[in-house]
């Protein structure tokens, strides 16, 4: 396996770091007063899903930098339904993460060897 590009690092960490702050941030909406939070549950599981994508990343895994790309694209639908300025972040975002993903130097790191 060649050497890990420092653009596909840097999208693995802010990938764990995001999912661990959103866990965070988000552990205090958990109320026990409605037995099924299925909405809570809902944001905790695609927080988990960055931290997963962020952590296989970085170990070469190629689903995962798919895993990525469809975590920021489920983010970019859902601010559809926000104001245009988050609309237009997630949108760069999603550019940035396809643009360094499948780079030349990303697609050879994410290689099978």
């Amino acid at each position: 396996m060649s050497n890990r590009p420092i653009s596909v690092t840097i999208i693995s960490l802010v990938l764990i770091t995001s999912g661990l702050a959103g866990l965070a941030y988000h552990a205090t909406d958990f109320k026990t007063l409605h037995p099924f939070p299925y909405d809570w549950l809902g944001i905790e599981f695609v927080r988990l899903l960055a931290i997963v994508a962020g952590a296989f990343m970085l170990r070469g895994s190629n689903w995962a930098r798919w895993l990525a790309l469809a975590w920021i694209a489920f983010h970019v639908v859902i601010s559809i339904f926000h104001s245009l300025s988050q609309l237009a972040v997630h949108c760069g975002v999603f550019a940035v993460f396809a643009w360094a993903l499948f780079r030349p130097a990303a697609r050879e790191y994410f290689r099978k060897s």
